[in-house]
């Protein structure tokens, strides 16, 4: 399996794979509720495919929207970003570089 593949499974609706990407707020759930769900979906279609980097692959799927929903709403300002999610100011850029934001 690609470790670059994104999470969303072959045969999901587009409603489903919209559900996961923006939670109803009303439903109260959390992230981590999300991240269980999805994972839990993810293991369950692998239907034994042997599977590398997990890790970094959901690290990948997870900080890339973080970091440029945060980008966005300090409209690009890096220090204002880095403070936000408390990184150096350089690990910010190397990660920004790491997911071409910047």
């Amino acid at each position: 399996m690609n470790s670059r593949q994104p999470l969303a499974l072959e045969g999901e609706s587009p409603a489903e794979v919209e559900s996961l990407k923006m939670p109803d707020a009303l439903s109260h759930t959390t992230l981590r509720e999300c991240v269980e769900r999805v994972m839990e979906r993810y293991f369950s279609h692998l239907e034994g495919e042997s599977v590398s980097n997990l890790y970094t692959m959901v690290l990948a799927e997870v900080e890339a929207p973080l970091l440029e929903v945060v980008m966005r709403n300090v409209e690009g300002n890096q220090t204002r970003a880095a403070e936000l999610l408390g990184l150096n100011r350089g690990t910010l850029r190397k990660k920004l570089k790491q997911y071409d934001l910047i």
